[in-house]
Order: structure tokens, then sequence, then C-alpha cells
């Protein structure tokens, strides 16, 4: 059993620590992400959990005065490490933003930017193919077959979130970061984008930053909570909500602060 475990482990974070300049923004953080479960982030805002999902891709490298301490490495391969290819860590662990972010393309380009960048298609045959894969695994293909031309920005906020997770998904990352990807959508695209991560769970290992707890909940099922920048408590998303070993987490949930 101790095998396959080992196995589906896919990140791991030992200690890290976040500065912007003077402020520490993240302190002491360790955490295993693994293929089996989607994993949430939850906490208050400016708890440091965006924060912390950022330097999982290194995202905080667009920041000049962002420094990460610490080792986080992505299968046993240390992400910071000089001779680490950001470009190619960013094709490998994917990230959806809380708006979304189509480029001012058509629908099929948007797709196809990622494949093309990286030489993952060596036809307009296997393009097309690429494209069609990922808009199917985003829910989205039924939608849009017979639009392709068209622009990603004239789709419906739901749809161009489902396009932008097609855009990760289509170089085939083996991990997808999700940061408050339902916070800009109404309840019916909400529940369309929680259905997704219900299919993709256990092709990718998927985590998602939200601050409704709710919506953790319901598509997780390893919950981290962070308060003021410190991993409070991380388990099995039923305990956390159920049985909280942490006072701070209990009040959290039972909505005494956030």
């Amino acid at each position: 059993m101790t095998q396959q475990t080992s196995n589906a482990l896919k990140m791991t974070a030992r200690g890290v620590n976040v500065f912007y300049g003077d402020k520490q923004a993240i302190q002491d953080v360790s955490i295993d992400v693994d293929m089996d479960n989607v994993t949430a982030f939850i906490g208050p805002s400016g708890c440091g959990k965006s924060t912390f999902l950022r330097t999982l891709n290194r995202m905080n490298d667009t920041v000049a005065s962002a420094r990460v301490e610490g080792q986080i490495t992505l299968d046993g391969e240390d992400i910071y490490s000089s001779g680490m290819d950001v470009v190619q860590l960013r094709a490998r662990v994917g990230m959806v933003f809380q708006k979304p972010n189509p480029f001012p393309k058509s629908i099929y380009e948007n797709v196809a930017y990622g494949p093309r960048i990286h030489g993952l298609a060596a036809s307009k045959a296997d393009m097309d193919q690429v494209v069609e894969k990922s808009l199917r695994r985003a829910g989205l293909w039924e939608e849009v077959k017979d639009r392709l031309t068209e622009s990603g920005t004239a789709l419906s906020g739901g749809q161009q979130q489902r396009l932008c997770i097609a855009r990760a998904i289509a170089v085939d990352p083996e991990v997808i970061l999700m940061d408050e990807p339902c916070s800009a959508l109404d309840p019916i695209a909400t529940a369309k984008i929680e259905e997704l991560i219900h299919e993709l769970r256990g092709r990718y290992a998927i985590v998602i930053v939200t601050h409704n707890m709710q919506q953790a909940a319901r598509v997780s099922q390893k919950t981290a909570f962070f308060h003021l920048g410190t991993l409070i408590e991380y388990g099995e998303t039923s305990e956390i909500f159920t049985n909280p070993r942490e006072t701070r987490t209990k009040d959290y949930i039972t909505g005494r602060y956030g």
C-alpha cells in the first residue's frame, strides 16, 4: 500500500517561506500534493493561499521583490534549482486564474497556442486532434465545435474559464493549479467547473484555492487551511470540516472570522 502512495505523490513543499521585500507572506509551509486527490487551499482573504499556490509553478518569479526559501519538488526534482527550465515547468504545472483570461484569438488558437510553442503537434491534423481532445476534456467541445474560428473573448464567462482550462490541458500538464477559478462566475457556470474538476481528478494533480468553503467541501479530498501566512492544518477534507484538530480551523469553518 505504501508503494502506491509514494507513486501518487506529485509535488512536495518543505519549509517554504515567501518574502515580498522585508515582509514575510508565507511562513514555514510543508505540504504534499498527490495525483489521487484534489487539494483545496482555504482561509481568509490575504492569508497567503494564493501566494503559496504561485510558488508551485514559480509565478512569484514575476514579482521583482519576491523571494522564496525552502524546497519545492516536482517528481522529486527541485523546481527552484538553477537547472530548472521555467517555461517547461509552467507547461508541466499549468495555472487557471481567478478571472478567465482567454487570448484575443480564436477559440482554436487559444487551445493550439501552447502545443504550438512546445512543438507537441507535428501536423495540422495532429493539432486538430489536440484541440478537440482538450476542449472535450474541458467539457466545452459540444458548445464550440461549430465556432472554433470565433474569438475566445466572445464566449460567456463560464465558457471562457473552461476554455482557459482547455488551454492549460492542451500542453499535457501533470499538475493544474486553480486560483479561485469560480469567483467571477455565476452558480450554473460554477457547477460546471466543479463537475469538470471531478472529471479531471486522477488524470492531473489538482490544487484549487477557494474562499468558498462549500466549494472546497464539494470538490476536494484534501484541504489545507491557511491563516496569516501559516499552514494551520492539513488533512482529509471530511475531517477538516467535521472534526478539525485546531481551534483556529474550527473558528474559521464555523464562521467566527474570515
